[in-house]
């Protein structure tokens, strides 16, 4: 089975605060029975661009679309304390009934880290911050009573985490470096690189799934899953113009619906089952007729 969920736009277009809920509203129901799950980016700012935040978001497209799973695309680790974090999503688990993804990352965006006020550590700390987060979500989110954790970053002392969630909350870890899929192969149910062409995505899949061999995992039980931008025009020229030119077929999906479908097939034919798009021009009618298009063929490929 193909799964495809929508991301939803990161803010308004900037001087149209007032357009990026009417556009999501007039959308969506295009949509029922093909988009299975809402995604949100976590970040703080693009430039001055307006910039939603991305757990509240979440909450509120949990509450207004209750026929959504939803997931954040993905969170980065340190802007949240971990246990809190955890309490926020065993939360918003039970209360929307079981449909939260829990996607996380090491972070990587320097410039947000010092805007905000957040230490921002090298790449290897990152990762082992992640390593701990990911021990506590386990943790807090199954074990019994107080439960107490002595990470190399971070740390539980007597802390309890009730009601827990329920269902257990899938993660998907996002990210291509050698540690970050070891901390997949270890810890996650879903994996995810983002705006990744052809070759880099699955030169990295080889990584991970050497991961799973090496722990003694079935590669096959971690879903692989994509992030990125969608953008089908009625030509390739009016594709590309969708992208701006800084989405292209290198690091998106672009061209008329036949182009896009050879493209994603080639994904889906390798093994991908999950596609968090970004659709670009929404809610122009033929970007919406073009894109149920492209996700009715692509049900029908087989991996």
């Amino acid at each position: 089975m193909i799964d495809f969920g929508l991301s939803m736009l990161a803010g308004p277009p900037k001087g149209q605060i007032s357009r990026w809920l009417p556009d999501l509203d007039a959308s969506l129901p295009h949509f029922d029975g093909f988009f299975r799950s809402l995604w949100m980016t976590d970040h703080f700012f693009w430039d001055d661009d307006p910039t939603y935040e991305a757990w509240t978001v979440l909450s509120f497209a949990a509450a207004r679309w209750p026929q959504f799973e939803i997931g954040p695309i993905v969170l980065g680790q340190s802007y949240r304390n971990p246990a809190l974090l955890a309490k926020m999503a065993s939360t918003l688990q039970v209360l929307t009934g079981g449909r939260l993804i829990m996607a996380i990352g090491a972070g990587w965006k320097e410039d947000e880290y010092r805007a905000y006020d957040y230490p921002f550590p090298s790449a290897g700390v990152r990762v082992e911050q992640l390593e701990d987060t990911l021990e506590i979500f386990k943790r807090l989110w199954t074990q019994p009573g107080k439960v107490n954790y002595q990470g190399k970053h971070y740390h539980l002392v007597d802390a309890y985490c009730e009601p827990k969630p329920n269902p257990m909350i899938p993660i998907l870890v996002g990210g291509g470096g050698n540690k970050t899929t070891l901390l997949a192969a270890k810890y996650a149910e879903m994996w995810n690189l983002p705006d990744a062409g052809y070759t880099a995505y699955f030169d990295r899949v080889k990584v991970l799934h050497g991961h799973c061999e090496a722990i003694g995992r079935d590669p096959k039980s971690i879903r692989l899953t994509w992030f990125g931008r969608l953008a089908v025009g009625k030509t390739e020229a009016e594709a590309q113009a969708l992208g701006g030119g800084k989405w292209t077929k290198d690091n998106a999906f672009v061209g008329t619906p036949m182009q896009v479908v050879e493209q994603m097939g080639a994904f889906i034919k390798g093994g991908v089952d999950y596609f968090m798009l970004e659709v670009l021009g929404l809610p122009n009618p033929d970007v919406i007729g073009m894109t149920l298009d492209v996700l009715s063929t692509l049900r029908g490929i087989k991996p």
